[in-house]
């Protein structure tokens, strides 16, 4: 069981911000005007209400909130840090509305009982769905104070095998499974491991060998019941069509009724002549 980095109230706010700040950010309200509503709606009684003064200095300030939650790493962790500011970016290819998803799915796992497997697993995946970077992200992820030592040495070994190595040969080379295989065998564990994950978490990715990674972030999630990382979804470049199209039509409408007046002999070209009688200085 993962020691909280925070009392279990905390997080319970948090999860209510990241959730009130998605669905009210629907309706575009600039993100200082949201927070400075929210901020009343929180129990005084936790750090939240003070965290939410120091970002809206920030944002007051830079317009971001990335560098004030790095600021606060005592109340925020460095992978919500990392996902505020992939939002924050001017691509756009990792929206503030996802990243608010993927933080209130976190709050919402710390509260329960959870293990450091399903929160690793959980984040990790985020990175693979939203294609963030994954030197930076699993950095963050190693200094998430959730994992002790052990944890993070090999989350920096596998940022450093990550696309040179299968991912399920990573995971089940760090499981009990493998050590047990290794004993049933008649061989040492002695400079192997470590051994991170259950014999169920090797299980799963000794089944998932050479396939389509994707399939074993959906096992792990139904086997460990972390929550679902939310899908990407895909950037809408015809979401302009229609209003152009409806432009272009009035065009094609006002030239198809030109050419008709013209051809009917409705319009009279002599109206617009000058008459040089009338011309001034004649």
């Amino acid at each position: 069981m993962a020691q909280p980095l925070l009392d279990r109230s905390e997080y319970v706010e948090q999860a209510y911000l990241y959730e009130i700040l998605r669905e009210r950010g629907e309706i575009e309200l600039p993100m200082q005007e949201l927070l400075e509503q929210i901020r009343h709606e929180l129990l005084t009684t936790t750090k939240l209400p003070l965290a939410i003064d120091y970002l809206l200095t920030e944002l007051k300030h830079s317009g971001q909130m990335a560098p004030a939650m790095k600021k606060l790493a005592h109340y925020f962790t460095p992978f919500q840090a990392y996902l505020v500011e992939e939002a924050e970016k001017e691509s756009g290819r990792f929206t503030m509305g996802t990243a608010l998803q993927v933080l209130e799915g976190e709050a919402k796992y710390r509260t329960s009982e959870h293990n450091e497997a399903g929160l690793f697993f959980y984040q990790f995946e985020v990175l693979c769905r939203s294609r963030l970077n994954y030197d930076r992200g699993l950095t963050a992820i190693s200094n998430d104070p959730t994992f002790d030592r052990t944890w993070a040495t090999w989350i920096l070994m596998l940022r450093a095998q990550v696309g040179l190595v299968d991912l399920a040969d990573l995971l089940f080379l760090a499981s009990d499974e493998y050590r047990v295989k290794l004993e049933a065998a008649g061989q040492s564990s002695e400079g192997k491991g470590p051994f991170l994950f259950g014999r169920k978490e090797g299980r799963i990715a000794l089944g998932n060998r050479r396939r389509e990674p994707l399939f074993l972030f959906a096992a792990m999630q139904r086997h460990l019941g972390y929550p679902s990382v939310p899908r990407p979804k895909p950037v809408d470049e015809n979401k302009d069509a229609i209003p152009q199209l409806m432009r272009r039509m009035e065009r094609l409408e006002s030239r198809i009724k030109l050419m008709e007046e013209e051809r009917r002999a409705g319009i009279d070209i002599t109206k617009f002549y000058v008459d040089p009688n009338e011309s001034g200085g004649s």
